[in-house]
This record gives structure tokens, sequence and C-alpha cells, in this order.
């Protein structure tokens, strides 16, 4: 993992400072809230519906146990005893006082974490692949890259003041478990000259009132031009993007202004300019100072056959259910990755307790070399655990309550906050997914149905993705009523796609039951081991309008 050096220590102390100062000028009215609003949202500070959020980085979703353990310590000292794991890898506090904020922020920079571009018109968290440098098939390990994205935009002087947020996601693998084609830019990691990796780039993706999956804008970039080719991105959404409206000023509506093609010779004439480009050429030397705190761990020579898992497997049910479905392959033998669901049936998407982030830590340190994954569908993965151990792990897992074995299938949504807590939400979110998770609560079923994402959001900024999931739920208002717009075919991997709406949006009462026949479509139509997204790409909308209208 990546450790902060002299540098990144001083900007975290100095922020802190900064803003403890202003919280101070804000509680004693010396600031007006229209005066301290840009400077708490710097912070990752917001004001929801009934108190402020604070809005935690953890870069790449790569957590140390003992940084975990602090998450617990904030929960338990400053909130209400639990945080939310975001979509962007992060996570969310939603009843910290303002008062305790400065408290919050350097208790976090004694382990090496912020709040700092987790808001504004900046360059946000950088987010990646949750199984990065322990997948097999991996051109390089993504984290390396994320982390020196991280450092080149931290502060970035032309970048702090965007025309909107902007989002970065990197991948090493073909297999993309980080959505890159529905951020503003998209990186995967290829094959360059060499052997060397290089990067095909992509702009012009994200969701909200406009979705749109990126667009091929730059091939085989090489390693050492990675900032450089970046830099002129961000240089021409700069100059041309809409600072007069707030719906038309993300980087995706300027890439369909322009047009893919267009925008891309701009980039390309950008990056072909001399002068400051040259200085942002990666040495390199600095390459493989940073690479250095990637280093594969000493991994033990293991048989990747292990008799006390097998046995385990053999002899309790349960424990072989999880395994089945929350384990993934590691690319050393002997090892295996583990998933972590933050789903439990009936529960809230993405929420943890103080005790359960505790007990993550815990299990980490003792089974995973101290390290903790966060993913963007709002699980946790501990990316390094012996084979001969997976057993106790679950078992401690279970003790936690954080063993449901679903990751991947209906119960695993992607949860907003909605209206429980966001006050730009229309709809609530959360009570929508639990319903959904207790109708489909049998596991068995789940098994039969197969990998089924849903996501859903309370609004149309779509921080549940709901463009993007197989099923999408969006929660709209009808004259002060919550009702929900339904959409199918949505995908975030390699084969990114945006759901297609159904039609009429279900009320409250009526959505959970279209999920169910939304479902029972699909089962009537399957062909034999054919998915969800692969059967619904086959016959298309129609049979599911027909059985979702049908009564009316």
């Amino acid at each position: 993992m990546y450790r902060y050096d002299e540098f990144d220590h001083s900007i975290v102390q100095d922020r802190v400072k900064e803003f403890t100062g202003q919280v101070k000028r804000r509680l004693a009215g010396e600031l007006t809230e229209d005066e301290f609003k840009p400077l708490r949202l710097m912070n990752g500070l917001y004001l929801q519906l009934h108190a402020y959020m604070l809005r935690i980085a953890i870069p790449y979703g790569t957590l140390a146990s003992r940084q975990m353990r602090m998450l617990a310590h904030v929960a338990r000292t400053y909130d209400k005893g639990y945080g939310h794991f975001t979509t962007r890898q992060n996570i969310q506090f939603n009843w910290p006082k303002l008062k305790d904020v400065p408290a919050i922020l350097e208790d976090l920079a004694t382990v090496e974490m912020h709040a700092i571009q987790t808001s504004g018109n900046c360059i946000r968290n950088v987010t990646s692949d949750q199984y990065a440098g322990v997948a097999a098939g991996e051109i390089d390990d993504p984290r390396i890259w994320a982390e020196i994205l991280r450092q080149w935009s931290t502060f970035h002087p032309e970048y702090t003041f965007l025309p909107r947020k902007f989002k970065i996601a990197i991948t090493g693998h073909s297999s993309d478990r980080a959505a890159i084609r529905v951020h503003d830019v998209g990186i995967i990691i290829v094959e360059g000259e060499n052997g060397e990796p290089a990067f095909d780039i992509y702009a012009g993706g994200g969701l909200g009132r406009t979705p749109m999956v990126g667009h091929l804008v730059g091939e085989k970039i090489p390693a050492r031009d990675l900032l450089h080719f970046m830099d002129a991105i961000m240089r021409v959404y700069n100059m041309h993007g809409r600072r007069d409206n707030l719906y038309k000023a993300r980087i995706k509506i300027l890439v369909h202004a322009l047009g893919a093609e267009e925008f891309a010779r701009q980039v390309k004439e950008e990056f072909a300019k001399g002068g400051a480009g040259e200085d942002l050429k990666l040495p390199d030397g600095e390459i493989e100072r940073i690479r250095a705190y990637f280093a594969p761990p000493a991994y033990e020579s293991l048989p990747d056959a292990v008799e006390v898992f097998d046995k385990a497997l053999a002899d309790d049910k349960a424990f072989a259910q999880w395994a089945r479905i929350n384990l993934a392959d590691h690319k050393v033998p002997g090892y295996a990755i583990v998933n972590i669901s933050l789903k439990p049936i009936g529960g809230i998407a993405g929420d943890a307790t103080a005790d359960q982030m505790d007990a993550v830590a815990d299990i980490a340190e003792t089974f995973s070399l101290g390290e903790i994954r966060v993913t963007h569908e709002q699980n946790l993965v501990l990316p390094d655990v012996k084979k001969r151990d997976l057993y106790e792990v679950w078992k401690r897992l279970d003790a936690a309550g954080l063993a449901t074995p679903n990751i991947g299938l209906i119960s695993d949504m992607i949860v907003c906050p909605g209206l429980d807590y966001c006050d730009l939400a229309n709809a609530r979110s959360i009570s929508i997914g639990q319903a959904i998770s207790e109708r489909f609560a049998d596991l068995d079923r789940e098994y039969d149905i197969g990998e089924l994402k849903i996501k859903i959001s309370g609004c149309i900024n779509a921080c549940g993705h709901h463009h993007v999931g197989h099923i999408g739920i969006l929660g709209v208002d009808k004259k002060g009523v919550e009702n929900y717009q339904v959409t199918l075919g949505g995908s975030a991997n390699e084969n990114a796609a945006v759901g297609d709406i159904v039609g009429p949006a279900f009320t409250e009462d009526r959505i959970v039951d279209a999920v169910e026949t939304i479902v029972e479509t699909y089962v009537a139509n399957r062909k034999e081991g054919e998915s969800f997204l692969a059967c619904y790409r086959r016959i298309g909308i129609d049979p599911f309008k027909e059985t979702l209208y049908a009564a009316a």
C-alpha cells in the first residue's frame, strides 16, 4: 500500500488546521452559510436533510486494518455507530456535529486519511478494480497508476474549479469491475510496445440526468505520457466546458456536443503541443518509486488443492453456499479473494456498524495481510486469504453478521441513501431495496435466478447507478407522491450500456411486485444457463412490457 511521505503529511495537516479555523468562525457567526458552503465542500462536508454528512476518501478503494479501525472509531465516537460505503469507494458518515468535524479530520490524519476533494468541481477520488494486484490475467496493477493520478490531481491549480465534478476510474483487466465507461474518464491498461503498460482512454461517460457511455479518445498511450494525455483532456474540457448551465457542465455533454471524433482530435492536438507537456512526462524512476509501494507481498508456496478447505465444503452446507458465491480466484495458488457482502437481507446496502468495521479490520490483520478493499458496488473485499483459513474467516464473518452469500445476486443491490438522507432526492431508496431483498430472501431462489444486478437511485443524479442496472429503479416525484421508473438491460461492465425505460412509473406499493414480474418473465423465457442480461438482449423489451402492464 502507498504510505504518506513528508509532503503528504504536511498538506493534510495544513488543511486540517485551515478548516478548524473556518469551522470556529462559522460556529461564532463570523461566516454565513453561503460563505461557509464552498469551504466545507472542499473538505467533504455536505449539509443534507437532517444533518451534516462527511465523505471520507478511500483512494482506489484500498484500506489498511488500522485505517478501518479508525473509521470504526469515528462511527462510534462522532456518529451514530455506523458508516455508509459508497459507489465512489468512499465512506460517508451521516450524523457528525459540525463542532466535531475538525477532530474527526485530525483523527483521520493520524492514519493517513482525509476528506480532501471528495466534493466540489474538482477531480474526485480515483477509483479502481477491487481485485487490483491479485486477479489473474491483469496487464498491470491499476493502483500504481491511480496513485500517480491522485498525486497529480490533488490541489492541481488548474483543476480545482472545473465546470463540474470530475470522476476517473482505472482497471488493469479485460473484465471491467470498475465501471470505467460510465466515468468522465475511464482508463484500461493494455499491453504497449515491448510489453510495457499502455493505456486505452475513454472520455465522456457518466450517468445522472443525461446518461452516456464513454468514447475511446486515446489508444495505447505510453505509460510516460499518461499525465500529459490526461492534462490534454482536462485542458480541452476546461476551455470548452459549460459554466453557464449546471445540467450541461459535465464532460459528457461537451463530448456529445463536439462529437467524439472532434473531441478526440482537439485532445490529440493539445497533447501534441510541446512546452508544459514535457514537464508531465513521467520519469521511469518515479514510476518505479510508486510501483514499489504496490509490490506483491511475500506469498507462501502453497498447493492449490487444500484438504481442510474441501472437507469444510463437504461438511458445512452454509459455508459451501458462501464459498460458491462470495469467493473469487486469486492469481497465486493456495489463496482466494474473499468478497464480504454489505447487503444482508432486509438491511441497508453499504452500511457497516463500528463493531463490523472492527471485526473486518481484525480478520484482515489476521488472515489477509492487513488489507481491505472497498468495491464500487458497496461491498468489501479481503484480497489475500489462504484457502486453508477460509473456513475460520467465514465463521468470524458470520459471527459479525457479514456472511450473506449473495455477491452478484438479486439481493446484492446498489442503493443510494435517497430521501431518508439526501435533500436532492425525490423518493426513498433504502426501503425499496430492503423490501426487494426480503421478497427474494430464499437463497435457493436467488441462486436459480443467477446474476442479476439491481441498482436503485432516489433521484435523477443517479448515485445508485440505476441507468446501468440489469434492472434499474429511479425514484420520481409525481405531484408529491413517490413513484419508481424502471429501466432494463443496463450494464456497467466491459459491454457497458444504458438501460431502456419500460414505460410508466410504478407506485411505491407496486414496485416490488413489478420486480417480481420482471424476474418471472425472465425465468419463463430464458434458455438453459442464460443470464438475465443475455436473455434480455436476446428477446428485447416487449415481453417484459407485456407482463408488467398486462393488468392495466
